[in-house]
């Protein structure tokens, strides 16, 4: 074989290799959480995470536990809040308020989860939009992240974001 043919196969067989590396999915960043203290909100917190594993699945995926995890969720009678201490990890309070005055608990649920992921309330009104919560009115019952929300958390799990402590108050 010639040189110029075997540097043309060594060449190949790289851009091959490379091509097949940037191809390959990274696999999904796993956070636990655990909702033994989240009382009659157990079914609508592990619906909410499962909203987040199906809407980004090779980004994030929320595991429930029993013991320690990265995300605690408890219930109080208060407004629902959530305080992050990193990203990826803080406390859940899922409040009896909020239900008390008609919101949806899938969506709340997922709103809060989206506070632990690096979301900020966008107050909008819209029901499409997640993050605006309880401006969306009692009527919204869509628990879904919009395009914008998704991509802002695959930004968030894909680079270097730093989220600085933070506590969420979802008041009306």
């Amino acid at each position: 074989m010639s040189l110029r043919k075997t540097i043309a196969v060594v060449a190949s067989a790289a851009a091959l290799s490379v091509g097949l590396i940037g191809t390959a999915e990274a696999a999904p960043r796993t956070l636990t959480y655990n909702s033994s203290g989240a009382a009659e909100f157990v079914a609508a917190v592990d619906a909410g995470a499962n909203v987040w594993n199906t809407q980004l699945p090779n980004t994030i995926k929320l595991v429930k536990v029993p013991g320690s995890a990265n995300i605690t969720i408890v219930a109080d009678n208060g407004w629902p809040r959530a305080q992050t201490t990193s990203l990826g990890r803080g406390k859940i309070w899922m409040g009896r308020q909020a239900v008390t005055e008609g919101h949806d608990k899938i969506r709340i649920a997922a709103h809060e989860l989206g506070h632990i992921l690096g979301l900020p309330d966008r107050r909008t009104g819209l029901c499409t939009d997640l993050m605006s919560g309880a401006s969306a009115g009692t009527s919204c019952k869509n628990p879904n992240p919009n395009a914008a929300e998704k991509a802002q958390v695959v930004r968030n799990f894909g680079g270097t974001v730093t989220v600085q402590p933070t506590t969420f108050e979802d008041a009306a």
